[in-house]
């Protein structure tokens, strides 16, 4: 698959870029997106989430009313799950989250969104490009020129730029990566992937190792 590699002013450069078909070209494993996806979000998860039980909630250490005579049902401590104001019943506590995907399986999950991408068109490679200085206007004025300003977009850099970095991260709905550090949440979690002409090789030797 070969893919034209568009001038930042939205120009075609008159050169193209050839995309492996074993990355970009394969068939979408849709179960194996969803796994790394599940995982990515799970390994995000804090795991704080904590409520007390009747043995932590403070006081209830004397009987709340008589054991006969009220015609209530009798109780021991008025920190009791049943009454107002006691401990929770089965409620969460801190655990970790954390869970790992096979390494054969993280792969497929990054190929198969990357061939969804392209399968969908939705794939733009522009020129390698930076600023002189950070400006937002700058990357603004980029993705206008790309027609891709409306689209949640995800720019894979060949390297960290913090010029393009510090323009780019107060754009909605634009994200910007290092190419070798770009999850399959990162593929699908936006319309339009943006790669730096040089960024392209880079992404695909991390399919290398």
């Amino acid at each position: 698959m070969e893919l034209e590699v568009y001038k930042k002013d939205g120009t075609k450069s008159g050169e193209k870029v050839k995309l492996s078909d074993d990355i970009f070209g394969i068939e979408p494993n849709e179960h194996a997106i969803y796994r790394a996806v599940r995982v990515y979000l799970d390994n995000q998860r804090q795991g704080t989430s904590k409520v007390k039980t009747r043995a932590e909630v403070r006081g209830g250490g004397k009987k709340p009313f008589k054991q006969k005579g009220t015609g209530n049902a009798r109780q021991g401590t008025s920190r009791s799950p049943v009454m107002i104001g006691g401990g929770s019943i089965f409620g969460p506590k801190p655990r970790d989250y954390t869970s790992k995907l096979p390494t054969q399986l993280h792969r497929l999950a990054r190929k198969s969104a990357l061939s969804a991408k392209a399968k969908e068109g939705q794939i733009r490679i522009v020129e390698d490009f930076s600023f002189d200085a950070p400006k937002t206007k700058d990357m603004v004025s980029v993705l206008k020129a790309l027609q891709i300003e409306r689209s949640k977009t995800l720019l894979l850099m060949p390297r960290n730029d913090g010029n393009i970095v510090k323009s780019g991260r107060n754009i909605p709905k634009f994200f910007i990566k290092e190419a070798d550090k770009a999850s399959t949440y990162d593929f699908v979690n936006n319309t339009t992937l943006l790669i730096q002409k040089s960024a392209v090789e880079v992404l695909q030797n991390t399919f290398k190792n």
